[in-house]
């Protein structure tokens, strides 16, 4: 059982990080044409703003698409004067996504694919959870509930193998330590796909997701407030205000969310509480010192799945369309044959009544950001975290085909986790023989510590199917682990532009990773093997060109690697596991394409990514060295409004994910499809606005997701479901409420087809599947002033 829970989501982390909002500036069309274009001096921001990049004057194209908006913030030095921010474009691509690169490249300027969900399309989209956000990306799924709360999956890599960075900076495997999140703190999602390990470090083989909350701008104060209930009866309400002070040069912003969220299956919820702040303080103009402190809590009752079952025993209640295949249960070893869902167990919660799921998280953030000189400048954070987490609860549900019942078993764990940090830049812009060249060196230090009591014991029994006795926890009796990490990493990254329109971007890091690990038993004794300390030092980089062939078009290739632990844990890694790290490395080419005057955009990619000494699970609860894993793929999205009424938006991702050498005592799964990767994933859009006195908008969404299995063993597969949801909102006008500049409700339905599916399929618990949300009406109101 121990084993089944070295990768279940829910843990501690190691620090590595990334943040900087290094933004690109925009410069004036005079500007544009001059001979010789510069890389614009780093503007002094907000660490981790999300406003659109200001194109530099050697970006032609940015430049002429150029629309007016709010002047930009404080500068570093004195430069030619700042007039617009570059123009939003259909899929973001303006945007600067630094947890991609800490150059200040915008998403078409960085060499690999990238995607910034921005605040405006969470609201537009209805995106309550960071698992909507991430299932409304290219090639992205998510687990989505509150058991597998942020269990992410793109480009054939799953779990711990795609970093969460939460502003930049990383916290840990984000199976352990990732956490259900409600998008109203949030200003931006940003989606970095492929070996990341160059800005965000060990873990990255494959991607990294970066959660950015919302910062202060300098202007007038602006406020907003936005509530929704849906038929689950779940409620959220959100409020927030961000501006400048009557002290000059201090912004602010400060945000505060509640929400319940109701789950289908019988007495579960999670409910959520977030409250962040920070504050900027331009003391100069080469100046700028800030800081930032958040709050959040997660409070739940989960659903860990619905058990498979024959089909022989379900009858007349079999399913068809969710689940397919044979299956030996992992947990009991009976043979269940075909096996289905049975239709009177969608509502069923198996988990015992006094289960519990709880969080609590705290940030402190500041540093400065200094103006060294007009082509020189020094940013630095100190952060430190803090979380405690426990899991009470029922975890397996297996059908037992002696008995006809469902086989049950405990399991308990807890984190008290703390993590001190920092992470210092230094840009240099210079001329390299003529050329403008942009250097960030980058050196970050962090030490974590983390203590984790487990059960010693699993309690289990049998319940019926239908009617189970859900009953309680019983006796816990608990041993003791701990892990001490220090990271230390120095990174360099540069653009060196060879003409106007062609440059080279790379990057290379250096880390150190130390951990010491304990384990105790339930007396206190120390287990066989421990205490042992283990390190590391993985070498990674990026090395890729852009080239801006005519204005908006711009192809791209890359070289990354990235690295992780082979035995998918850091935090619980114990003797007798591999202690060696994995290698992946992609080769990656695409294009990036804004046109018709912003009002098309369109990106195509193809990748080859390979990951050698993986760790797997076979059969669910064995560990083994997996050999090797191979993931070839393309994915294309677009966005286009051809006429001012209607929006059309889709994507598709096909990937070819597989393992390779997978040999092990007893049989191989060589040339098997890894866990919860479907080969094709696609989602589409379109809307039509009404341009009435009372503005109206209807739209419909649909997703596709292809089939998947829920076990290295491939045995059976959770089936394709193609999902929609159709809303409308309307805007009220401000003669109707003459204190509010915006106001628009909104009605959405979501699976309006109310489609039964298989959402997730957790490898350590193969004997039972997470299923989709039925359909469910919601209706919300958001205020701006």
């Amino acid at each position: 059982m121990f084993a089944s829970r070295i990768v279940r989501p829910r843990r501690i982390l190691l620090a590595s990080a990334a943040l900087t909002s290094l933004a690109v500036v925009d410069m004036s069309a005079a500007l544009a044409q001059q001979a010789r274009e510069t890389l614009p001096a780093v503007e002094v921001s907000p660490p981790q703003s999300r406003k659109q990049a200001k194109p530099a004057a050697r970006d032609a194209a940015g430049t002429r698409r150029a629309t007016a908006r709010e002047p930009a913030a404080a500068e570093v030095a004195p430069r030619p004067v700042v007039t617009n921010n570059a123009a939003p474009t259909p899929l973001n691509s303006n945007a600067v996504a630094e947890s991609a690169s800490r150059l200040g490249l915008t998403v078409r300027q960085t060499p690999a694919t990238v995607e910034v969900i921005s605040a405006e399309t969470m609201r537009e989209q209805g995106y309550r959870t960071v698992s909507d956000v991430a299932q409304g990306a290219v090639g992205v799924t998510a687990g989505d509930n509150p058991a597998e709360p942020s269990a992410f999956s793109m480009r054939g890599f799953t779990n711990s193998q795609i970093n969460t960075l939460y502003n930049g900076i990383k916290i840990g495997p984000q199976n352990m330590t990732s956490r259900i999140m409600d998008t109203a703190n949030l200003e931006a999602v940003e989606i970095l796909k492929g070996p990341a390990s160059l800005i965000s470090g060990e873990g990255a083989a494959g991607g990294a997701i970066n959660f950015v909350t919302k910062q202060p701008h300098t202007g007038p104060i602006r406020n907003e407030a936005d509530f929704s209930w849906d038929s689950l009866n779940s409620f959220r309400a959100h409020y927030g205000s961000g501006g400048s002070t009557n002290v000059q040069g201090l912004d602010y912003r400060f945000d505060i969310s509640r929400s319940t969220l109701n789950g289908f299956a019988d007495d579960t919820s999670t409910r959520t509480f977030d409250v962040s702040g920070q504050l900027n303080y331009r003391i100069s103009d080469s100046l700028k010192v800030w800081g930032a402190i958040e709050y959040r809590e997660d409070r739940g009752r989960a659903y860990w799945g619905t058990p498979l079952v024959p089909v022989a025993f379900s009858g007349s209640h079999a399913t068809a369309g969710i689940v397919s295949g044979t299956y030996i249960s992992n947990f009991n070893g009976t043979n269940l044959g075909p096996v289905t869902i049975d239709d009177r167990t969608f509502n069923t919660n198996y988990n015992v009544l006094d289960n519990r799921n709880v969080a609590q998280e705290v940030w402190l953030r500041g540093g400065f950001e200094l103006g060294l000189a007009p082509d020189l400048t020094l940013k630095s954070q100190a952060y430190a975290y803090g979380a405690e987490r426990s899991w009470l609860n029922n975890e397996v549900e297996a059908f037992n085909t002696t008995t006809n019942t469902v086989d049950r078993s405990r399991f308990y764990v807890a984190h008290s986790q703390r993590l001190v940090g920092n992470i210092t830049d230094l840009t240099w812009d210079a001329d390299i023989a003529g050329l403008e060249n942009r250097l960030v060196t980058t050196f970050s230090s962090s030490y974590l510590d983390f203590v984790r009591p487990g059960a010693a014991n699993f309690p289990g029994d049998s319940v019926d199917l239908v009617d189970p006795d859900r009953g309680f926890y019983g006796l816990l009796t608990t041993r003791q682990q701990t892990a001490r990490i220090d990271n230390e990493a120095l990174s360099f990254e540069d653009r060196l532009k060879l003409t106007r329109t062609f440059a080279l971007i790379g990057g290379l890091r250096v880390e150190h990773i130390g951990l010491d690990r304990n384990s105790t038993d339930v007396a206190g004794l120390e287990n066989a093997g421990f205490p042992f300390t283990k390190s590391w030092a993985p070498v990674t980089g990026r090395l890729g060109y852009t080239w801006e062939a005519i204005p908006g078009l711009t192809f791209f290739s890359q070289y990354a690697t990235g690295a992780d632990v082979s035995a998918n844990n850091i935090f619980l890694l114990g003797p007798t596991q591999p202690l060696d790290l994995t290698t992946a490395r992609t080769y990656e080419t695409g294009v990036k394409h804004v046109l018709w005057d912003n009002r098309a955009e369109w990106s195509f990619s193809a990748y080859d990514i390979e990951r050698k000494n993986v760790y797997a699970a076979a059969g669910g609860q064995t560990l083994n060295i997996a050999g090797r894993q191979e993931s070839k793929g393309v994915e294309l999205a677009g966005s286009i409004r051809p006429i001012a009424p209607l929006r059309l938006w889709g994507n598709i991702a096909y990937v070819d994910a597989r393992y390779a050498d997978y040999d092990f005592t007893g049989g191989s799964f060589s040339g098997n499809r890894p866990p919860n990767v479907p080969r094709i994933v696609a989602n589409a859009g379109a809307s039509w606005r009404f341009f009435t006195p009372w503005p109206v908008e209807v739209g419909i969404t649909g997703r596709h997701v292809g089939d998947r299995a829920n076990s290295d063993a491939n045995t059976v597969t959770m089936n394709a479901y193609t999902v929609g949801d159709v809303y409308a909102f309307v805007d009220i006008p401000k003669t109707v409420f003459n204190a509010v500049d915006q106001a628009r409700l909104t009605f959405r339905v979501r699976n309006v087809t109310d489609k039964r599916y298989a959402i997730w399929g957790d490898p350590f618990y193969p004997d039972q599947i997470l299923l989709g949300a039925p359909r469910t009406y919601e209706i919300a109101a958001a205020f701006k002033w």
